[in-house]
């Protein structure tokens, strides 16, 4: 009984399952063995160096995956940020037909993807910032809980509201994103009114996923208290790896509220990807993961991940639930 929904339909992929952009994670061949798998795979613009990179990155997709997949571009504050622009226009020229873009200031990129014939999903973390995506022209929200890896936002919106928020709010349709790892959160999910899910967490802890086994197996080893909060004094709130690099953040953040420069060193990209590629050193540098570890415990091949979550939500769904509904005897 496969699951059809409007993302599938929409993006011509087989399940409903998205792989939401990730630093240091969204390369050509992680997004290309989640589309294999029947998912959404993403590549995440911003973890390459330039424009051009991204091209490559874009063609190796193509070389390893005739399915869709999706370009991520998340727009962030920086101190010196990076040419936008240019990312966006390689997307055009290459014939992207999926872009999940995110951030602040989305205005201009969306105007300018639906301009040229792209799907735009439009992650965000509120309500608010939902609807101001679906006037400026989105045809997808991906709805982010407060369990998210990465930035959840200021407003601190657990998923359970949010998505039951954004049914009742929102004309387009919309993804959960934020906490999702399972077959039980994908029924749930379509229950408040989804389309489906996005996961970032969950497929880092994936064969294919790029990154070190001692990264995987921290994941593996977590629960729901293995992640913190960092830059919640300068607004820009990031759920981490709780080890003693976000501590000393958090504590620096405590004796000096606002000032970036004191603990910029701390969470530079570049500490992050050596974590992630080179060293596996779980605790010498802060990086993003969600609250979804609690429900990590192996780690699979894109394909049998998405197959077993697909199965476990047709089964609760042709069974757990259906049992459930009895005819009256009134």
């Amino acid at each position: 009984m496969p699951i059809q929904t409007k993302l599938t339909k929409d993006l011509g992929i087989e399940y409903p399952i998205i792989q939401g952009g990730m630093h240091y994670v969204g390369y050509a061949g992680m997004a290309a063995a989640v589309s294999n798998a029947g998912g959404l795979g993403t590549i995440t613009a911003l973890t390459q160096p330039n424009a051009e990179a991204l091209r490559k990155e874009i063609r190796k997709c193509r070389s390893l995956t005739k399915k869709p997949f999706a370009v991520n571009i998340t727009l962030l504050p920086a101190l010196v940020p990076p040419d936008y622009k240019s990312y966006a226009k390689v997307v055009v020229d290459e014939g992207v037909k999926i872009v999940e873009t995110a951030g602040r200031n989305p205005k201009r990129f969306i105007k300018y993807f639906k301009e040229n014939g792209i799907y735009v999903i439009h992650k965000c973390v509120a309500i608010r910032h939902a609807l101001t995506a679906q006037r400026l022209g989105a045809d997808m929200i991906s709805m982010d809980g407060f369990e998210c890896g990465g930035h959840p936002g200021e407003d601190d919106i657990g998923n359970w509201v949010l998505l039951a928020q954004a049914a009742r709010k929102l004309k387009i349709p919309f993804v959960a994103s934020g906490g999702c790892a399972n077959g039980a959160q994908l029924v749930a999910a379509l229950a408040l009114g989804a389309e489906g899910i996005n996961m970032g967490t969950r497929f880092m802890a994936t064969k294919e996923a790029p990154i070190h086994p001692n990264i995987k197996q921290a994941l593996v080893g977590g629960d729901e208290k293995s992640t913190t909060l960092v830059m919640r004094s300068v607004r820009n709130t990031e759920r981490v790896f709780k080890n003693k690099v976000a501590k000393e953040v958090q504590k620096i953040e405590q004796e000096k509220p606002g000032d970036f420069m004191a603990f910029r060193h701390l969470v530079r990209g570049e500490n992050y990807r050596k974590s992630f590629q080179d060293t596996g050193d779980t605790k010498s540098s802060v990086w993003s993961c969600g609250q979804s570890m609690a429900l990590i415990d192996s780690i699979p091949t894109c394909k049998e991940l998405i197959q077993s979550i697909v199965k476990d939500a047709e089964n609760i769904m042709s069974k757990r639930l259906e049992t459930m509904i009895v005819q009256s005897k009134l």
